[in-house]
Parts: structure tokens; sequence; C-alpha cells
């Protein structure tokens, strides 16, 4: 386990915390700790910079906030792989990776022109038994995966190919025909994954999975597409900024 030096200036009117936690962050994020390396326990890291336990494991709470390390019960703390943030602007999760200089991968599990589904019909305003494109997509940063994504589209775009998708995003290949959505709908959340889930993203037994459903439109309101996402918890967060009304 590699020591990370910290100098902790007790005169300064930055709170001990803040410095001890931005010091990590950029041991974590020069590279001198990477994904999946053991992280200092707690209390060895209280006793080696004389600070408060209280201290330490709030800065320690910052960096798990902020997505660079990761608890897991019998494992201890860990370093995260880099997580994706999303913003609240209507990008997709090709655009957020290559945006992080990450490098997207995409696998596509399902590929159907000829599908009916009631609820996804009633997300894009058609009748429950329109004929939809329904897509599966497993997309990953290089090799490790970070998301299963399942997308419905209305019946005009059933001439996408696999190649389409496999080359780039979703909504760039809406967008090249002249389509671009401008505003969406979304329902973020939490829950335990599948069987299949847990073995496509590659997780552990016990880890969570954040969901997102959305709803895009086009600027003359009509509807573009109806996805329900799952990421995984270490790969993936999503960055809101909300307002007083």
């Amino acid at each position: 386990m590699d020591t990370i030096p910290v100098v902790i200036d007790r005169a300064s009117p930055v709170p001990l915390y803040h410095q001890l936690a931005e010091q990590l962050t950029a041991a974590i994020e020069s590279g001198r700790l990477g994904p999946g390396d053991p992280f200092e326990n707690e209390l060895a890291l209280a006793d080696r910079l004389d600070l408060s336990r209280p201290t330490v494991r709030r800065a320690i709470a910052e960096l798990v906030q902020r997505g660079l390390l990761v608890r897991r019960r019998g494992v201890g703390t860990t370093v995260a792989s880099p997580m994706v943030h999303r913003r609240d602007e209507l990008t997709s999760l090709y655009d957020d990776m290559e945006r992080r200089g990450q490098h997207p991968v995409t696998r596509v599990l399902r590929l159907e022109h000829d599908v009916r589904d009631p609820v996804a019909a009633e997300a894009l305003g058609v009748p429950a038994t329109t004929p939809l494109v329904f897509i599966e997509r497993l997309r990953s940063a290089g090799d490790v995966p970070a998301a299963l994504m399942h997308n419905w589209l209305p019946p005009a775009y059933a001439d996408i190919t696999l190649a389409d998708l496999e080359g780039g995003s979703l909504y760039g290949w809406l967008k090249a025909r002249g389509i671009k959505p401008v505003v969406a709908h979304q329902v973020i959340g939490a829950r335990r994954p599948t069987a299949g889930e847990r073995k496509l993203l590659r997780l552990a037994a016990g880890d969570p999975l954040l969901t997102m459903s959305r709803r895009a439109y086009a600027a003359d309101g009509s509807a573009v597409e109806y996805g329900d996402h799952c990421y995984r918890f270490d790969q993936y967060a999503f960055d809101v900024t909300v307002h007083e009304r």
C-alpha cells in the first residue's frame, strides 16, 4: 500500500479535513494511486498525520462523495475507477466518455425492428400496438463495463443498423439525420441488479445499480426516444444543479 505524503498546515485558515482531502485527491488524479488500489485506513492515517479520526473520516467521506474512493464491506476502502459525471444537460453517455478522454466501446446485444412494448409506446406517445425499434447495448470505458442501455425508437427510425450503433452514439446518429433531441424528462434511481445485469456489468454480490429512464423530444415536441438504462455505481454519477424557485 502506497503511503501518500501529506503536509498539514495548522496555521492555515483552510480546514484540516479540506487540506487532507485536496492532497489525497491530487495523489489519485495524478495516478500515484490507481483504480482498485487499497487506501490507507482511517486509523492509520489519523495516527500518521496526528489528526483526529473525525477529521480524517470527513476527508475520506468527501473523496467517496466525489467518486474517487469506494467503500465495500469486507474489502475496505479502495481507489475507484474514473467516473463519468452526467451533468444536467442533454448528452449521451458516449459523448460524456469522450469528453473525459475515455474510450467508449459499444457492444450491441439486441437490435429488433418490430417490438411491441406498451410502456415504451406510452412514453413515445404512440398506440400500444405500434412496432418499435428496440436496442440493447453494453457500453464500456475501454474494457471496463459502465452501463447497460435499453432504448426504444419510433418506427420511422427502423433503418438504424448494428454498424451505426457500434461506431458511435445513438444521439450522434439521430443528429446526422437532422433530428436533434432538445429536451428530456429523466427519472433517476437505484436498485439491486438482476443476475444477468450483475454478470454483464461485472458486479459483486450486494453491489447496487444506478438507474435512469429518459423520454427525449425534438424541438417540435415529437418524441425521439425512450431509454431505460442502468449504470455501475462506481463508474457513473449524475451531477445536477438545482435552483430556488
